[in-house]
């Protein structure tokens, strides 16, 4: 597996969304929180509940899964918070850190790589990883968010289920356990099918019009401490975590490694922006800090993935 075929079928289909987004925020002055709220009240909900409701990974598997993706955020979100304390000191951009650093990008880059990598099955075991990823991260992230921007701790679990994604959760494994979810080729899956693989393009043109605003000259010097923790510990955590749970299928464990190694997801600019504050550190907002830190990860991941990826398909990690 080659630096140029990781690059050019995983990396540059997200880099060329992400520029379209540029250039409309450079040259069109398209505003970024219409396309969030798209994403977050419509897009991301119909993906979310059409992947649990469909996937047939058995249910031993997706259980431990689950558990390891929550020990996995669960311990970087601890490490991250520790690490922002230490150096970077307590602030508007303390959530944003704990979140760059904690949630990986599993889903427009993760999911395609694992299929790249290990086929079918290892898509099924990165939708998972993506799903439980969710869960957290519109929960705990949230909260971790909210915090971060000053409000007590009750309106921050108000703002918890103020957003949709619980409630599609929940909803998604009830029609699961009820034994009420809709056949595949049925016009409510199908519709929630195109809906919900619309999220990814779309949160890729937000990524886009939110970096064509950054101040790098400003950011960049601040972003230190985030890219360490997602590009150097975050995947020692995820292989950790993986030899812990000694899953019987080791296509499970390698996906999960590799998902537990993408950058900085693009969904903390969405949560960012729909529930941060704007305030600003130095300059330097949070929405920006998070913007800065997923295009410099996502640059650092291709040489670190491709030695990941080498590493993984000589069963030298898992």
């Amino acid at each position: 597996m080659s630096l140029v075929s990781v690059f050019v079928t995983v990396l540059l289909p997200v880099i060329a969304v992400s520029a379209a987004g540029y250039l409309l925020g450079r040259f069109r002055g398209v505003a970024v929180e219409p396309l969030n709220s798209v994403a977050v009240y419509v897009l991301l909900p119909a993906l979310v509940f059409h992947s649990l409701a469909t996937t047939t990974v058995g249910t031993g598997t997706v259980a431990k899964l689950l558990g390891g993706v929550g020990v996995y955020v669960l311990v970087m979100v601890a490490v991250a918070a520790a690490a922002g304390r230490l150096f970077d000191g307590p602030g508007p951009l303390a959530g944003a850190l704990v979140l760059t650093s904690a949630f990986p990008n599993s889903g427009n880059y993760g999911i395609p790589l694992a299929e790249f990598a290990f086929g079918p099955a290892g898509r099924d075991v990165a939708v998972l990883f993506l799903v439980g990823q969710t869960v957290l991260f519109w929960t705990v992230g949230v909260y971790v968010v909210s915090r971060g921007a000053g409000t007590g701790w009750r309106r921050a679990l108000r703002t918890v289920f103020r957003l949709p994604m619980p409630y599609v959760v929940v909803g998604a494994l009830a029609a699961r356990w009820l034994g009420v979810v809709p056949p595949a080729g049925s016009t409510a899956m199908a519709t929630l099918s195109l809906v919900g693989n619309a999220a990814i393009p779309v949160m890729l043109v937000v990524l886009g019009v939110q970096l064509s605003t950054v101040d790098y000259a400003g950011t960049a010097s601040r972003i230190g401490t985030a890219t360490l923790l997602k590009m150097g510990v975050a995947p020692l955590v995820g292989v950790a975590v993986a030899l812990a749970l000694g899953f019987a299928d080791p296509t499970v464990a390698r996906v999960f490694v590799l998902e537990a190694s993408m950058p900085a997801a693009v969904s903390v600019l969405v949560l960012l922006i729909e529930v941060g504050d704007g305030a600003t550190v130095e300059g330097v907002a949070a929405a920006d800090y998070a913007s800065a830190t997923v295009f410099v990860t996502t640059l650092l991941s291709v040489p670190v993935l491709t030695l990941l990826l080498a590493a993984l398909d000589a069963g030298l990690v898992v």
